[in-house]
């Protein structure tokens, strides 16, 4: 009878384990497919940046350093391979993005441009639909960093290898920008 109720308590305890293991992965595989949405808008995002650079490059040609700094960004973003790395890419990316808005003040022609309003509308709404994604992703990664520091989840995480991930946030020098009141003018 002992021997049954060691038994029973064995297999209780390994399915328990089992069950914490699978929801790690299960956690694991959620982020990994929320950075896959994600890249479907990057994809969208790096398609249009060329678009939008050529038809900056008619209006504000010695803007060239800040254009070509956009270029430099879009390719790294294009040739990161980890989530991780793909993270800091396009936060670098979106940092020269926002350096590019703050320049296209200076340019009133190029602001009522039909091609440069649609492709900025076009990026605007790719940038919506990236936030949108950004925020699921953020979501999946919270509930796997969660799992992977809580006990006893934990204990399983540490012996197959699950750690804390990065969130995809904004990046100091972006977060700077946004801490400022904004300028309105009339």
């Amino acid at each position: 009878m002992e021997f049954l109720i060691i038994i029973g308590v064995v297999v209780i305890l390994a399915i328990w384990l089992v069950s914490l293991y699978n929801g790690l992965v299960k956690k694991r595989n959620n982020r990994e497919n929320a950075f896959a949405d994600i890249d479907v808008q990057l994809k969208q995002r790096h398609d249009l940046i060329p678009q939008l650079v050529a038809t900056v490059k008619g209006y504000a040609a010695h803007e060239k350093e800040l254009l070509e700094k956009i270029t430099t960004a879009r390719a790294a973003a294009m040739g990161a391979t980890t989530i991780n790395d793909k993270v800091k890419a396009e936060n670098e990316l979106s940092g020269a993005l926002a350096g590019l808005k703050v320049s296209l003040e200076a340019y009133p022609d190029l602001k009522a441009n039909q091609n440069f309003l649609q492709l900025q509308n076009e990026i605007s709404d790719v940038e919506n639909k990236l936030a949108a994604v950004r925020r699921f992703f953020n979501s999946a990664t919270k509930e796997l960093n969660t799992a992977v520091q809580s006990f006893p989840s934990n204990i399983i995480a540490g012996m197959f290898g699950f750690h804390k991930e990065p969130m995809f946030e904004i990046p100091s020098a972006e977060r700077a920008t946004m801490d400022k009141a904004p300028d309105i003018q009339f």
